[in-house]
């Protein structure tokens, strides 16, 4: 039995978690956690409803979600009441919003600028399965490390913190100089400089001073689009920085609904971008976020070098396709 499906609808077969395998007579049931954050007794659930359907195996994404291989077709709509049941539900995979990945953020790193798993969990919640031409990867990032790739991603979010120093506090100690991997920041005359071309906007600077001397803007947002993996990796391009979570949430609302109204099946997103114009597509993207609310930013270097407006390179993409 094949459940092989162009569009979806209702049933459970034509859902985007489930997934064709090699041999079609079985399928591979993919799991929806926002986050990456399941509690033991969801996976002693999952361990369960493995060994009662599938081979008993399980397997993580790189996308925070987990899979059940190995599934007779026929047995999926008592799989889906007993993942629904025990708060797993399957997750998606088609042209839609597909599971939202975050790092530990501020729950459990000591770099975090954000609490950047309840915001994806808000992500989640509200945009989920949101049915589009595009399949839209979304990630959060508490910190520049980037740690679930959101510069590589449709949709990413990276947690800043700009650095406030007082000159006439500072010891010149030197720590943070130590503790800047980008080599932002030195000690002149006694006195710590920065180079805001470089600095990335870490924080690391204002963790490390055990002084606190240095003190952190208000933390912000920064938010990137049409970024790629797979066979054709592309960085995202920049595109604003926000101030709340708020803000965040409207930015990423105005970028799906841009998807959902203009964007065409079959070509990249960051092509589909650069091919609208970019500055027409942000002005739509932005046109709800309350002006007090976007940063002005100083590394413009550091962006730009990321962030290539060259668009040779994706229209190559589009020929190769």
């Amino acid at each position: 039995m094949s459940i092989h499906y162009e569009r979806r609808g209702p049933e459970v077969h034509t859902l985007g978690g489930v997934i064709t395998q090699k041999n079609a007579d079985l399928c591979t049931v993919r799991i929806r956690i926002p986050a990456g954050d399941i509690t033991s007794e969801r996976m002693a659930g999952l361990v369960d409803i493995a060994s009662k359907f599938g081979n008993g195996s399980l397997h993580l994404t790189n996308r925070q979600s987990i899979e059940i291989p190995h599934v007779d077709p026929h047995n999926l709509e008592a799989m889906e009441v007993l993942l629904e049941k025990n708060g797993t539900p399957v997750g998606a995979e088609f042209t839609e919003v597909v599971n939202v990945v975050a790092c530990p953020g501020t729950d459990r790193c000591k770099l975090a600028n954000i609490d950047s798993s309840t915001l994806a969990k808000e992500i989640d919640k509200r945009f989920f399965r949101m049915e589009l031409p595009l399949r839209i990867r979304i990630a959060v990032s508490s910190c520049p490390n980037s740690c679930v790739s959101s510069w590589v991603s449709d949709i990413g979010i990276i947690g800043v913190q700009k650095p406030i120093r007082n000159p006439t506090l500072c010891s010149g100690c030197g720590t943070c100089v130590d503790y800047c991997k980008e080599k932002a920041l030195l000690v002149k005359h006694g006195a710590v400089i920065l180079n805001e071309g470089l600095c990335t906007t870490c924080g690391n600077c204002i963790h490390t001073c055990q002084f606190n001397v240095i003190t952190g803007k208000p933390l912000g947002y920064q938010i990137m689009v049409g970024g790629s993996h797979g066979r054709f990796p592309h960085l995202a391009r920049y595109l604003t920085t926000v101030s709340t979570q708020e803000s965040a949430m409207l930015v990423v609302e105005g970028i799906l609904d841009w998807v959902r109204r203009f964007a065409c099946e079959g070509k990249r997103f960051r092509i589909q971008i650069e091919e609208e114009g970019y500055d027409t597509f942000r002005q739509y993207v932005l046109k709800n976020v309350p002006e007090d609310t976007i940063e002005t930013i100083e590394n413009v270097s550091y962006l730009s070098q990321l962030s290539s407006t060259d668009t040779k390179y994706s229209l190559n993409l589009r020929q190769l396709e």
